[in-house]
Formats: structure tokens, sequence, C-alpha cells
């Protein structure tokens, strides 16, 4: 893999994963729109970089909502050892309960059939279906709840839906914003929430992929993790400040147009 090549997957990364479009459905795409897929240098060093490049983007959460995730962990720890009620500690024990089942199901699945949903017209299709259903879940919904006031319903299923994001082209965020808004979270909140709520999953990937070790450390390597961290930040702030008056219209749209792109391309090349 290339300096430029991991430059590129780093910022497409950075901003897909953050965004309700699809980081997992960019970074298989991406390289079979160039072809770099076609050497065989390329997919060796691309097995477990694309959780590399997820772990920039988990650090850009975590720098984030630093404060954020320094008050649940004491609330979390309050609530248990104090018996202390507060907001935090409600927040923390929603979203541990709220990624276990996500992260089991969504672990069986990746294994036995993740390698078979990562053909370009299944992407296609994906972000399509998805991208509609978006845009129609968002038209309707009306925001009844903030971050602060979400019950355990609510964040059981969003945290439950990230089960789909192992298919890629669903995306993560675009799964959990949609049902999110769905339930009646404004936009804002539901985005946080889904932010916080990968955190943990992506964290467990990671630590996986080292532990199995499938990291490839060198300069390209870096360089990726580097600029998904960087681009993260960016996003994830400028996406918390456009949703206090937008909406995923846009987004939406993205989606369906990158996927009748890819449907186009697909079938030039049979």
């Amino acid at each position: 893999m290339t300096i430029l090549q991991a430059l590129i997957l780093g910022i497409i990364q950075g901003l897909t994963e953050l965004l309700p479009i699809s980081s997992s459905g960019h970074l298989n795409i991406i390289p079979w729109i160039f072809n770099w897929t076609s050497n065989p240098e390329f997919e060796i060093a691309f097995e477990g970089f694309d959780v590399a490049l997820h772990f920039g983007t988990l650090l850009a959460i975590g720098i984030f909502f630093f404060k954020d995730w320094i008050n649940l962990f004491i609330g979390g720890y309050n609530q248990v050892i104090k018996k202390e009620k507060t907001t935090e500690g409600r927040m923390f024990w929603y979203l541990v309960i709220a990624t276990i089942p996500s992260g089991i199901i969504g672990l069986i699945l990746d294994k036995f059939a993740g390698d078979a949903l990562k053909q370009p017209i299944i992407i296609a299709i994906s972000l399509i279906v998805m991208g509609i259903i978006l845009y129609l879940v968002d038209k309707k919904a009306k925001s009844n709840t903030n971050y602060e006031n979400m019950n355990f319903k609510q964040s059981f299923l969003i945290g439950l839906s990230q089960c789909l994001a192992f298919v890629p082209g669903v995306s993560r965020s675009g799964i959990t914003m949609t049902v999110g808004r769905a339930m009646g979270v404004d936009r804002e909140s539901v985005a946080k929430y889904s932010f916080m709520l990968s955190t943990p999953i992506v964290f467990a990937a990671s630590m996986l992929k080292l532990i199995e070790g499938e990291f490839i450390f060198s300069i390209p390597f870096f360089i990726g993790v580097f600029t998904s961290f960087i681009v993260g930040i960016i996003v994830i702030k400028w996406l918390l400040n456009y949703l206090k008056k937008g909406s995923f219209k846009i987004f939406a749209i993205y989606r369906m147009i990158f996927g009748i792109i890819i449907l186009i391309l697909a079938f030039v090349r049979i």
C-alpha cells in the first residue's frame, strides 16, 4: 500500500464513519473503483487496515467527547457503588446494555457472511435502500426527546440496530440515526448517541485485530490512522453544528447518487 492510497483511505474513513453514508461501503468500493485490489500486495496490506482506520476515528470520538466519557464512567461507577442516580450514570449503563447484544450478533454475522456481502452491487443496493429509508424516516419523524432524556427502550433499540451495520453500505451511524429518529430523538442527540455507541465496538474490534497480529505497522499505516483521526475530529464538530438546523436529506441524496454510480460501473465492467 502506498502513502497516497493510505492518505486517501484515511480521509474517506474520517468522512464516512461519522456521517450516515457507510465507511465500510466506501472502504470496499474505492479500492475497487481504482482497481487497487488487483495488486496482491495491496490486498495483504489492506487486511486489518480498515479496522486501523476505524481506530483513528475512535480516537477522534474519544478526544472530542473526552469530558462526556469521564462523566459517564464516574456516573456509572457511582450508580452501582454509591447508589447515586444521575443522567450520566443512567446513560453509561444504557450504552453498556445496548452494546453487548449488538456486538455479539454483529461479530457472528460478520464472521460467517461478511465477505459474501462485500460485492459492489450489494453495497450499491444497501446505499440506495438505506438512503431512501433515512430520508423518509427523518422527514416524518418528530423531535420529542434529546440525548439526556432518552429512555431505555430508545437507547437499546438504537444500539441493537448496529447489528445491521455488518452489511457494507448500510452504515452504523446511518442505521442508528434512522432508528433514533423513528423513535423521536432529535437529530443532534441521535448523532451524539450514535458516536458514543460506536466507541466500545470499534475499540473491541481494534484490540482483536491487534492481538491476532493483523496490523502491519508501517508509514502508510500511521498516515492512514492519523488522517482518519484529524478528519474525524473536523467532521464530528461540523455534523453536530449542522444538525442543529439541518436534516439528513443531503446524506440520503448522496447515498442514492453514489449507489447508482456504483451500479452503472458494475454493469459496465461485466
